[in-house]
């Protein structure tokens, strides 16, 4: 569903490689020059929960400052926008400038809702002169609705390029605790969508809210990565350097998929597309694995 004037091309624009996306308050001047130093992957200035009420107009303001803070040293830099209409509003106004890589979306519902943002941000874009469909979109999963149409989403705009379930809201919504039975199976149709479109899953099973619990944070981000996920959305800087660990490949790892690899070249000139190695079968989808084990170390 693509309304506005952004060329097909961003469809085939290639996936950012975020391990870890850290939140910072869009209106504490002391969090935003700080969070350059982090390590993570991308900054998301939030303009949203973080920021209370009569301070978002100063945190608008002075995100032109913000922006060209957290992206001097190659993190991408994304905003957070409100979902209401008039701060959204406001929020697009702000955020739809040089150096922002991507908006993130809350409370996302519907196909329709995001294209009608992108509809807002083309024209802002045009106006400005910037680069059309330069400026990206994560979608935030947050209601039990909203995963009725997880596929529509994904697909709705070129401009979606990652997805992510936020599990408190989503928890707040049908009146539980973000508990991992709740939050497994809507995390895992997240990923699904998100891998069927060509996204980038970003989550892990669990309350963002536990971030003091290191050992904890650590479990749950390596179990992610083994169920799909390609990175997290960090609350706190102690969980950066986790997230980065967690969603890169280990040593162990690398070996094996170069292993694969030069096997899989040794057997294709032997006719053969599968073939055995250390004693297991390997065969197309593994060495598309380890192609992707290897990528994702050139990427990061």
């Amino acid at each position: 569903m693509i309304k506005d004037n952004v060329p097909a091309v961003e469809s085939a624009m290639s996936v950012p490689g975020w391990r870890s996306l850290l939140f910072v308050p869009a209106h504490v001047p002391r969090f935003v020059e700080a969070a350059r130093e982090r390590g993570a992957d991308g900054v998301i200035l939030d303009l949203e929960d973080s920021v209370p009420q009569h301070q978002k107009g100063q945190a608008r303001r002075q995100l032109p400052e913000s922006v060209a803070k957290v992206g001097r040293k190659g993190a991408s830099v994304l905003v957070r926008v409100n979902h209401g209409l008039r701060a959204l509003a406001a929020d697009l106004d702000a955020a739809v400038i040089a150096g922002v890589n991507a908006l993130v979306l809350p409370k996302t519902d519907s196909a329709e809702w995001v294209s009608e943002i992108a509809n807002a941000v083309s024209e802002l874009e045009r106006e400005r002169s910037l680069a059309p469909g330069g400026i990206r979109f994560l979608a935030q999963i947050e209601t039990p609705g909203a995963l009725q149409r997880l596929a529509a989403i994904a697909s709705s705009h070129p401009r979606m390029v990652a997805m992510a379930l936020g599990p408190e809201d989503f928890s707040a919504a049908v009146g539980a605790a973000p508990g991992f039975d709740l939050l497994l199976t809507p995390n895992l149709s997240v990923l699904f969508a998100a891998r069927a479109a060509g996204l980038l899953p970003l989550g892990f099973v669990g309350s963002i809210g536990d971030f003091s619990d290191i050992d904890k944070i650590r479990e749950a981000a390596v179990q992610a990565r083994r169920l799909g996920f390609a990175g997290a959305l960090a609350i706190h800087p102690t969980q950066v350097a986790i997230f980065n660990e967690a969603f890169s490949p280990s040593e162990q790892e690398l070996e094996w998929a170069r292993c694969v690899v030069a096997a899989e070249n040794d057997a294709a000139t032997r006719g053969l597309s599968a073939f055995s190695l250390n004693g297991k079968m390997i065969d197309p989808p593994v060495v598309r694995r380890a192609n992707e084990i290897l990528a994702l170390a050139n990427n990061n």
